[in-house]
């Protein structure tokens, strides 16, 4: 008979010294914010955080900014995304375990969501789950929600001060004028998304949300969060993004509906944990199919598309859009065979500004007598930079006109004004490429107006998946006809393209029908 081997003895079997376990456990939270954020909800709820990826793309983002690698961030998701969870309430019980000095000021759009994070965070630290990993206690004057601060060594150490963006703040700065790691400014959801919809309200929001960025921090290097759900174009992200707010910023934007392409830019670790589900015909799924059913997504969108573009697609549109409407671009997949091809430019006003873009778009005209867009680029770009991005994009179209399905590339038009003029000169004297000004004589409402019959009626086509085309589609969608948009760079060109391409189509359809 085989001699089986016994199990151990519960005397002999290996046991985990406490100490050891607990010395793990506190390098895992300190090294992890997702991983200290999970353990502390499992002890606080009862039930175990449910992880989607965009929270570790968030938790990868606040440990950037802890570690220092990332100053000042915005970070856009929709709604019931544990927004609050992750940024706001463990960030500051877990930033005052990595420094017990470290001072955070959080805002809020009222004083009672603040003061709740505040006090929700400040249980954390008295729990006795964190009090066995660091032992830090609430000072004996710290009664109440809005300002507490923690006992470290004997001494009064870091703390929170939380408020709303439009209350009183006295005598308290966050961060300190040290090195590393020293708290922050935490500011979630700014705006209320009834004053959203109110210009004063917005403006009010925005200029609070500046005068505490500059009056609050305790050293200059303090680093500033914003996370929100996006409102209007006017809301406190359109605001910095604009370049309304001093400082090096970098912008998140988490949407509910993603795509293939989205995903392909996302961070390689975040990246893997994507769960694709069911897709509609776009191509899009849902960012969190468990949480978010795709026909719950689509079902909210076809409800409000304003409210959706907003705040759950990162994307707002201002009310009283609707003159160009994106649903009336026909999609393609593949091209068909193209007649010829011209680049538009859209240049702009003063290259110097911030909030000016220029844009080139590439159209293609084909036999059925239908005008395609083929590639956009957009950006902030000084004159040397504008005039090579041209020269790049022109050299770009006409390598690819190796292929003759796409017809040759025969014009580049810039209008010729102000930055652009000096850009046709430029390039007419080089002898490069042809290139011309194209004259815009009436206002901007009245040429859209001129030409959206031909988008309405089917004859521009943009691509089913361009990284571009978002942000294209919004702009047009966003176009009001009191100039209360924020951008239009990307319309111009395509209002030249239909009135140049589809005008001159129209004729030679006439001529084409004499002939026969």
């Amino acid at each position: 008979m085989k001699n089986r081997s016994q199990p151990p003895s519960p005397s002999s079997r290996t046991t985990i010294d406490p100490a050891v376990e607990r010395a793990v456990l506190k390098a895992k939270c300190e090294r992890d914010h997702l991983f200290f954020s999970r353990y502390f909800f499992k002890h606080r709820q009862g039930i175990k955080f449910r992880v989607n990826w965009h929270h570790v793309l968030i938790a990868d983002t606040v440990q950037r900014v802890i570690d220092g690698e990332l100053k000042n961030v915005v970070i856009n998701v929709p709604p019931g995304s544990s927004k609050t969870e992750l940024v706001a309430i463990n960030l500051i019980a877990r930033g005052l375990a990595r420094n017990p000095r470290a001072r955070f000021l959080h805002i809020s759009y009222s004083d009672d969501l603040a003061l709740l994070n505040s006090e929700t965070a400040r249980e954390i630290v008295q729990s006795d789950e964190y009090q066995a990993l660091w032992p830090l206690t609430i000072a004996a004057d710290a009664k109440s929600k809005k300002r507490w601060n923690v006992v470290s060594e004997g001494k009064k150490a870091g703390g929170v001060y939380a408020v709303s963006l439009g209350g009183q703040i006295t005598g308290f700065r966050a961060g300190h004028m040290a090195e590393g790691w020293q708290g922050a400014i935490i500011i979630d959801d700014p705006l209320k998304v009834e004053d959203a919809y109110s210009k004063t309200n917005r403006d009010k929001a925005n200029r609070k949300l500046l005068s505490t960025v500059k009056s609050r921090k305790a050293n200059p290097d303090t680093p500033i969060i914003v996370i929100m759900q996006r409102l209007a174009e006017e809301d406190p992200t359109g605001f910095i993004k604009a370049g309304k707010v001093p400082g090096d910023w970098e912008f998140i934007e988490i949407p509910a509906l993603i795509t293939d392409e989205y995903v392909d830019r996302l961070p390689e670790r975040v990246r893997a944990l994507v769960e694709r589900g069911e897709t509609d015909d776009a191509g899009r799924f849902s960012y969190w199919p468990y949480k978010e059913p795709l026909d719950d997504l689509l079902a909210s969108e076809k409800a409000d598309r304003y409210v959706f573009s907003g705040q759950y697609m990162q994307r707002p549109s201002p009310l009283g859009g609707g003159i160009i409407q994106s649903g009336k671009f026909q999609r393609y997949r593949v091209l068909p065979q193209l007649r010829h091809r011209h680049i538009y430019g859209d240049t702009a006003q003063k290259t110097a500004e911030r909030n000016d873009y220029s844009v080139f778009e590439c159209w293609g005209l084909g036999y059925d007598n239908r005008l395609y867009l083929l590639d956009l680029i957009r950006g902030k770009w000084t004159a040397p930079q504008l005039k090579q991005q041209a020269i790049d994009f022109w050299n770009k179209h006409l390598a690819a006109g190796s292929d003759a399905n796409l017809g040759a590339l025969r014009q580049m038009y810039v209008e010729d004004k102000a930055s652009g003029t000096g850009l046709i000169q430029d390039i007419q004297d080089e002898g490069r490429f042809p290139i011309e000004g194209i004259p815009r004589s009436t206002d901007k409402l009245t040429r859209v107006m001129d030409v959206v019959s031909w988008i309405d009626s089917g004859f521009v086509c943009i691509p089913e998946e361009a990284p571009w085309a978002s942000d294209f589609t919004t702009e047009c969608d966003a176009f009001t006809a009191d100039d209360t948009h924020m951008h239009d760079d990307q319309i111009d060109p395509m209002v030249d393209a239909i009135n140049d391409m589809l005008g001159a189509a129209r004729g030679l359809s006439v001529w084409e029908k004499l002939a026969g």
